[in-house]
């Protein structure tokens, strides 16, 4: 006895390809609505205020251990080889090229991320959004954009504010703990690090995970079967597939920018 048909994979491959195609529809318009966003920016500032905020405290506390981390696994290597006083040099780029984007992206799935997911998927199951296109109210334009870009704009903010964060908290363990000497801590990472390069890769990094979390939770909220449990399911998909991207975006990102 077979236990699949030719006829359930084709349909399996039809589902695949329906979701593909409402998502890559759901993302043209909410690029293609972004002079919507602009016409109502209070809107996008609300969100960026409930997306940016709540998210605040979770982002510097973990910057500044993350920050505190660092600097002592970068001390104890450093000084196999001699070299301590490029300790602020390594605590800066490693804040700025990889664990600065990469954690607060992952921080902001699971704090904004959710919340977006279990918000939109509410309004499914509470059938508002049903509600507004009965009043012909587009709820794409209306709730999903602000939300959107509202997540693009915060989400480099965010990250700033942890490799920032996580920058003073190598200094106070560097400095103010083991005693090394200041001036050259400061001086070593003033000179290893590239404003163009260095912050400018991290803020491309940064954009880039900002579209694709805040997509993604947009996305499985929208699409999320109108039941408790549909939301619920939605939800976990939002950290699941945000976390997965982030990591894989990171590693083509790295590559294509250490390529060129």
């Amino acid at each position: 006895m077979s236990w699949w048909r030719p006829s359930d994979v084709g349909l399996a491959v039809r589902r695949q390809l329906a979701d593909v195609g409402q998502a890559a529809r759901l993302f043209g318009q909410l690029v293609r609505l972004f002079p919507a966003a602009v016409q109502r920016p209070g809107l996008v500032r609300d969100q960026v205020h409930f997306l940016g905020n709540y998210s605040l405290a979770i982002i510097a506390v973990s910057g500044l251990f993350v920050g505190f981390v660092m600097a002592l696994q970068g001390y104890y290597t450093l000084q196999d080889f001699g070299s301590t006083e490029a300790l602020g040099q390594l605590v800066a780029l490693s804040l700025l090229r990889e664990l600065g984007p990469v954690i607060t992206a992952l921080l902001f799935a699971g704090r904004a991320g959710t919340s977006l997911t279990a918000e939109i998927g509410l309004m499914r199951a509470g059938e508002q959004l049903s509600a507004m296109e009965m009043m012909a109210v587009d709820p794409v334009r209306r709730i999903l954009v602000p939300r959107f870009w509202a997540g693009v704009i915060a989400m480099p903010v965010l990250a700033t504010v942890f490799s920032a964060v996580g920058v003073m908290g190598g200094w106070v363990v560097a400095v103010v703990m083991i005693g090394l000497d200041g001036g050259a801590f400061w001086s070593q990472m003033q000179g290893g690090v590239d404003v163009f390069s260095d912050l400018g890769n991290s803020l491309i990094k940064s954009l880039v995970f900002g579209f694709t979390v805040t997509f993604v939770a947009l996305l499985q909220g929208y699409t999320a079967k109108p039941t408790p449990e549909g939301v619920s399911r939605a939800t976990t998909r939002t950290v699941v597939m945000a976390s997965l991207a982030v990591l894989a975006l990171d590693f083509v990102l790295t590559a294509t920018m250490f390529s060129i």
